[in-house]
């Protein structure tokens, strides 16, 4: 009877996760105390920080909220940090929690435009490399002003809705599962659905990719663009313009990849959409047209200039964040006629996961304040000459970026290059410079692996990937050639054309002299 509850407990544990992984954990929980009270606190607090980074590396496993939570609690348990600095932590950030929980809320009221652009997109435009194009930049202008993680569920929502439009054609039954392929009864039908599938990849990943393009430029792209704006006291506008000198040359040489790898079919790219599912999507287009009543017409021309009140809003910054998304969801309710609870609630389920997982990052980040950790390396990069420092906050942030979360990276260095700013480290405008390469560096080198990117990660866990054939290694690859120019080009933005372009911005009174 004991060893039969002893397995269900572990059996509960985790879930689902393997077994190797709940060991782990529980062998973090079991060290750190003797770490952190025999041998040193420092060494111990640089063991959270990285067992907390695999619970972010190994996301795919399990949701890092409950391993990370954990390790967080028994972090304060023992003396490493204090609910009092995680409650500083949380207040400083407050708008960017209120970001993720409105906005994205908000967003999902919106879902009907949206998905009425794409679609258009999708099937309007013929010529491959101009759909793939018109895909990263419309994913790349929405994620300016929107949450990346709601642009790509929209384009993943487009996406799976065709795919199960073309598979119910194929198997005649409606009931028919969309992972089983068995009804596919001749080789020409089957290499057409190849193709369909190639064609959605490399669709997804170029949206994918516009959210980073997008994101890194307006304080609203990314959580950790608002973490960084807040420190610095920048709005809207002069946060566009001061990472333009880096996320301007990077979004250009962004759009030149996706024409290139589609022309030249590098990478897993350039599939066709076959004209057998062209002319099956279109006849249900058409037909969800006629259909479409003047009520729902209303309803997209309400949410539209909604989108236009958001872009205005968040452009001259006429609220925080937050409100501005909680009067998204306002107006967007009252004027298509959602006012049921329940139908309300649904709209906070995709934010309200990452949003607690974000409070468990600042408990992270808490015990990095009160245990100093990042000093000593801190202190080595400010050794360096400013130019030198520029570079090496991009790579840092870059590559630990790459595999975990550039938001809990964000995070870290904007608050230790403040703590530097504090102590009389670094000026002002060294610091004001430092913030642009925190965050080109935890945004661009990020799309290298779905571990950076929320929005990568969120689409590999999506019920799409299976259907269209996306695993882990493929969304890698597919990613490679835009990692590799993103973040050379970003890297070589911040070392030579920072500095003189925010000078002459200065000149032209763009932005406020430093």
């Amino acid at each position: 009877m004991e060893i039969s509850i002893r397995r269900a407990v572990m059996k509960n544990f985790l879930g689902n996760s393997p077994d190797w992984y709940k060991l782990a954990i529980i062998v973090f929980l079991i060290v750190n105390p003797l770490v952190y009270f025999f041998v040193s606190p420092f060494v111990a607090g640089w063991m959270l920080v990285i067992e907390f980074i695999f619970t972010l590396a190994m996301a795919l496993k399990c949701y890092p909220l409950q391993p990370g939570g954990i390790l967080a609690i028994e972090a304060v348990i023992i003396g490493m940090t204090s609910p009092k600095q995680i409650g500083h932590e949380i207040a400083n950030n407050l708008e960017v929690i209120l970001l993720l929980i409105f906005m994205v809320a908000g967003i999902y009221f919106m879902k009907q435009l949206l998905l009425f652009v794409f679609t258009k997109l999708l099937l309007n435009i013929r010529s491959k490399k101009m759909l793939a194009l018109a895909f990263c930049l419309a994913s790349a202008f929405l994620s300016a002003f929107l949450d990346a993680l709601t642009v790509i569920a929209v384009v993943i929502s487009v996406s799976v809705g065709f795919y199960a439009i073309y598979h119910q054609f194929l198997s005649h039954n409606d009931s028919a599962e969309l992972n089983d392929d068995k009804f596919i009864d001749s080789e020409d039908k089957r290499q057409t659905l190849e193709q369909f599938r190639a064609f959605l990849r490399s669709l997804m990943m170029h949206a994918g990719v516009g959210t980073a393009l997008g994101g890194v430029m307006t304080m609203v792209g990314e959580p950790q663009n608002l973490i960084i704006a807040k420190h610095v006291g920048w709005d809207f506008a002069t946060f566009f313009l001061r990472m333009s000198p880096v996320t301007i040359p990077v979004f250009i040489c962004g759009l030149l990849i996706c024409l290139l790898v589609e022309h030249f079919k590098l990478f897993g790219y350039g599939a066709e959409l076959p004209e057998r599912v062209r002319s099956v999507l279109e006849n249900y287009n058409q037909k969800a047209s006629e259909k479409r009543t003047r009520q729902e017409k209303a309803q997209l021309f309400v949410q539209a200039l909604i989108g236009i009140w958001l872009i205005v809003a968040l452009a001259f910054h006429l609220a925080e964040v937050g409100l501005i998304g909680l009067s998204v969801i306002i107006l967007a309710t009252a004027f298509c006629g959602v006012t049921e609870e329940h139908a309300l609630g649904k709209a906070f389920e995709e934010a309200l996961p990452f949003t607690a997982l974000l409070t468990v990052f600042f408990s992270v980040v808490a015990v990095i304040v009160d245990q100093q950790l990042f000093t000593p390396f801190i202190q080595f990069v400010l050794q360096s000459s400013p130019a030198s420092q520029l570079s090496l906050f991009y790579l840092f942030n870059g590559l630990l970026s790459t595999v975990s979360d550039n938001v809990f990276v964000g995070t870290v260095y904007i608050n230790e290059a403040l703590i530097a700013l504090k102590s009389g480290l670094i000026s002002q405008q060294q610091y004001e410079y430092l913030a642009v390469a925190i965050n080109t560096g935890t945004n661009l080198p990020s799309v290298a692996t779905p571990n950076g990117q929320a929005a990568f990660l969120f689409l590999l866990t999506s019920a799409l990937s299976p259907l269209i054939r996306l695993s882990y290694g493929r969304m890698v690859m597919m990613a490679l050639p835009y990692t590799v120019v993103m973040t050379l080009v970003g890297l070589l933005c911040v070392e030579f054309w920072l500095v003189p372009a925010t000078e002459y911005f200065v000149k032209l009174g763009l932005i406020t002299p430093l």
